[in-house]
């Protein structure tokens, strides 16, 4: 059994990781640089931003009250309405119901249909 210590049980260096000496594998941060990926974020469209703010203020909501309501910070609303916020399909439905506008699909800004309405006209409905 070799010795604790001695060379055989030493490891081979890793790349991109300091060794003992203090030196570094250069090779990988050149790779890293020489990346040249760009990466898109998708964000809300305009539309949608001016179609909560309108609604928004129909109600005479803040955007601090139309967060608490739908639980989310004033920064999302904020970011939402400035065209800024990452679409998220959770958020966007929560703000609907909230608003009662369409913000998603055909029809932005459009009020929502009245789901009782619908159920009423469909034939399996409990009367």
């Amino acid at each position: 059994l070799p010795r604790p210590g001695s060379a055989a049980l030493k490891a081979a260096p890793r790349p991109g990781v300091a060794n003992a000496k203090g030196g570094y594998d250069h090779r990988h941060a050149a790779k890293v640089a020489r990346e040249d990926e760009h990466f898109h974020v998708k964000h809300v469209s305009l539309d949608v931003g001016r179609a909560i703010q309108k609604a928004r203020q129909d109600k005479a909501m803040s955007q601090k009250d139309l967060g608490t309501k739908v639980n989310e910070k004033q920064t999302v609303i904020a970011d939402y309405e400035q065209g800024k916020g990452q679409p998220n399909q959770q958020v966007l439905a929560k703000l609907e119901r909230a608003l009662g506008v369409k913000l998603r699909g055909r029809d932005i800004g459009e009020p929502l249909a009245v789901r009782s309405a619908r159920r009423a006209m469909s034939p399996g409905a409990k009367q």
